[in-house]
């Protein structure tokens, strides 16, 4: 297996002698990403006010390019940008009836960009919230699908791949076309998707709203978030920014107009640089050879290796019964469930004494893969693994 470590040779200079195998929460960042953070401000001091020319007419479409390229969307000008996915949730939710609570439907797995801000809005008596359990996740795509034919509901919210676990959304296609009313609003979380699994929007594009952003699989770093918006939609987000059209800030019928695209749900001022890492990445990885279905290819390797050696090596709590998604499809990280969030915490713990970082989500451990990682890693993990976890009390 060819390494790529000499891509990350400032990352993994930081890391030292440790692990980093959070790749599902921060990636290492490859150098290309200091390049273009320094080409950035070279911009900015260089061309000051100009430098918005070059970022909308440069920087921003071949951004737009890289991600409908990588999601087989039919218009890079759909896709719009924002320091974050809250964002986009928060002109998703204003777009919603303003005269009644909106009906909302989502599952129980859903990150907290979602999940907390729902629940502040149900307190309020904003929207109503149903939520359909992930498990048993075998029957998942059949509970939300008899759930979406009932109808009713204003905003359907759903993770492409869960956090708490990997998982994915099976079906999501058919749950997407169960959506009778046209005027229900879907939505898909697609952080734990866009460029960690091979993903192909082409037949929903002109249906569904996809969320996701750089900091992750992208290793584009944080700040470089976007949705893509389907197509020929007018709807008017009453939480609206100024760069939502640039052309119509003069419109003299009174009414605050719109951009024709993606842009129509674009907030304000924001830091371009996430852009610049973003297509310095996305370039790197065409020079490379490498797809998203290449690299998919090579975690699944790397997953295999993991659990092959974790259960020659006995590790206690981490073993194919702890495992969250035996057998199922999922994403770059596994998941396992130790039992309590206090068992997680102290696994956590004990690996970032010993060198390797992980991370819990309540009782759930969670080991990411990335492309920074190569057989030889896999090796010192599950031995470091073996080493302090063993005899240890959680």
């Amino acid at each position: 297996m060819q390494s790529y470590k000499e891509h990350f040779r400032i990352a993994l200079e930081g890391m030292g002698d440790r692990l980093h195998f959070a790749a599902h929460s921060h990636h290492l960042w490859p150098d290309v990403t200091r390049d273009a953070q320094l080409a950035c401000w070279q911009d900015g001091a260089a061309l000051n006010d100009a430098k918005w020319g070059r970022v909308f007419g440069e920087v921003v479409p071949e951004t737009q390019s890289h991600i409908a390229r990588i999601l087989s969307l039919p218009d890079p000008g759909q896709v719009v940008f924002g320091p974050n996915v809250h964002g986009f949730l928060l002109r998703l939710l204003s777009c919603l009836p303003s005269d009644r609570p909106a009906r909302v439907l989502a599952t129980d797995g859903e990150f907290h960009s979602f999940s907390r801000q729902a629940a502040r809005l149900v307190e309020d008596g904003v929207i109503s919230l149903d939520l359909v359990a992930c498990d048993p996740f075998d029957a998942l795509e059949s509970r939300l699908t008899q759930a979406v034919r009932a109808g009713g509901y204003d905003l359907i919210y759903l993770s492409q791949v869960f956090f708490d676990s990997g998982r994915v959304l099976p079906g999501l296609e058919r749950v997407v076309a169960a959506v009778a009313d046209t005027a229900t609003l879907v939505a898909v979380d697609g952080y734990h998707g866009f460029a960690a699994v091979p993903t192909d929007l082409s037949r929903i594009a002109g249906r569904v709203f996809y969320l996701a952003g750089g900091y992750k699989y992208a290793m584009a770093g944080e700040g470089c978030c976007f949705m893509a918006v389907p197509p020929g939609c007018s709807l008017r987000p009453r939480n609206t920014g100024w760069y939502a059209s640039f052309s119509t800030l003069a419109a003299s019928d009174g009414r605050v107009a719109y951009a024709e695209d993606g842009w129509r749900f674009a907030g304000a001022t924001f830091d371009p640089s996430g852009q610049y890492r973003m297509n310095a990445v996305f370039s790197w990885l065409d020079r490379l050879g490498l797809d998203v279905q290449a690299m998919h290819t090579r975690m699944e390797t790397l997953q295999h290796q993991f659990l092959q050696a974790l259960g020659d090596a006995g590790v206690p709590t981490l073993n194919e019964a702890s495992l969250i998604h035996v057998g199922r499809p999922h994403g770059r990280f596994l998941t396992f469930d130790v039992g309590s969030p206090a068992s997680a915490q102290s696994i956590t713990e004990t690996l970032e004494n010993a060198g390797v970082r992980i991370d819990a989500r309540g009782s759930r451990v969670r080991f990411g893969f990335g492309l920074y990682h190569d057989p030889a890693d896999i090796d010192t993990l599950v031995s470091r693994l073996q080493r302090t976890l063993t005899g240890v009390s959680v």
